[in-house]
Formats: structure tokens, sequence, C-alpha cells
């Protein structure tokens, strides 16, 4: 049976990160805030946890979840070949809403899919998602919806979509102000010889090229992995 704790309460906030924490544990899936949507977490380094997140979605393995962090130091842990220019987005983006493509340290016994040798990362902006990742470490997360729905602003649509998919949700209010848009985080494929912005999001181009000016935008021979 699901559980859900408000984290808002500081004893529920409590329960909720321990329950989440054994959750993950138990290769099993949760959904935590970010600072923009919801999201369906899993251990990064937990195939069964993986695939459970993919089948709750309702995704398949070509659509691989990118992995949350709580600092930036831990990229190198988990990529190689980081461009200097990603180092630059990474410092002034994180935390906040920013997902960089890297390639993927092949050391890694991880299996998030069919990833191509790649790894999506973000330090999200979210006091919850932050203490809970600082105590498991990397988690494979992706929008608490169904694939092909819109993706849940609050609990109440998380636990309409996935149900008792998920072992514990962590609810930490409504994402953005009433009536809000609120935009999921901008992708850049940073693979490549120059940073690409694969998915439009909360980080304009403008905001983008103010650091990194000769980042391309959405639309100029970018692929189209979705994270």
């Amino acid at each position: 049976m699901s559980t859900r704790f408000l984290v808002s309460n500081e004893q529920e906030h409590a329960d909720g990160i321990a329950a989440a924490k054994a959750a993950l544990a138990d290769k099993r899936c949760i959904v935590l805030p970010t600072d923009t949507v919801y999201g369906i977490g899993a251990d990064a380094f937990s195939a069964q946890g993986v695939a459970m997140l993919l089948a709750a979605k309702g995704r398949n393995r070509t659509m691989p979840p990118p992995v949350l962090i709580a600092q930036s130091a831990t990229m190198d842990g988990l990529a190689r070949d980081i461009p200097d220019a990603a180092r630059k987005l990474a410092e002034a983006f994180w935390p906040g809403g920013l997902t960089l493509i890297l390639q993927a340290q092949p050391s890694l016994t991880w299996d998030l899919g069919e990833t191509r040798g790649t790894v999506g990362l973000r330090v999200p902006n979210d006091d919850t998602a932050l203490e809970l990742l600082r105590e498991t470490g990397p988690l494979a997360v992706s929008s608490a919806n169904r694939t092909g729905k819109p993706a849940a602003l609050d609990i109440e649509s998380a636990m309409d979509q996935l149900g008792e998919s998920v072992d514990v949700y962590l609810d930490g209010g409504p994402r953005g102000e009433t009536g809000e848009d609120v935009a999921a985080s901008t992708i850049i494929d940073c693979t490549g010889e120059q940073l690409k912005v694969v998915r439009a999001g909360t980080i304009s181009i403008e905001e983008l090229r103010v650091v990194v000016p000769e980042v391309l935008d959405l639309g100029q021979d970018a692929p189209g992995q979705d994270a």
C-alpha cells in the first residue's frame, strides 16, 4: 500500500524521508517534489528499481530517465569528458532546472535503459529533494506521470496517475503559483562538438547564452533524446 507524507509537517517530513530511503533500498519507487514538477524516483544503481519506474510510467527502455544528484561535484564520478562549457552551465544554473546530457563513466554498474553511453544529470533546487539525495546518492528520476499525460504539478495528480506502483509519496505542495504554467528542466546535449538544447524548459536560450554564447537552440540539428 502506498503511503503519503506531508513534508511541511516536521514529523511527517522525517518519517517520509525515512520511508523513502527504505523503499529505494528495497528497489521500489517513490514520488518526490522537485523545483520543476513532481518526479518518480528509483535508485539509479538498481536495475530493478529503474525497470519499475519505466513500467509505472508506461515507458520502454528507449526512453531512459535522467539522474538527479545532490551537488555538482558528483558529476565527475558519473560522467567523463565533461566539456568546460558544460561545467560553466552547471556552475551558473545548479541547483536549478537544467539537465546536462554527458558521456557516462563506462565503469558504472547501472542500467538506465538504452542510453547510448550517455547520462542526463541535474541538481534540483528543492530542499526535500536535496535532503533525500544527500541521504541516498544519485536517483533516476522522471516526471511523475504516465507517458503522454501532463506532468504532475501536485501530489494528487501524481497519485491519480501512478497509484500503487509507487510506495512512498512525498507531498511538498503544488509546484508554481495557482494558474501558473511550470516548465520542466531545459535539457542540453553536451556530448557533441557543440552544446545543443534538445528540450526547451525553464531556463531560456537567452539565459544559457549569457554563460555559453555558442550553445545551439532547439531545432538546430539537435538529437531527440528524451529525459
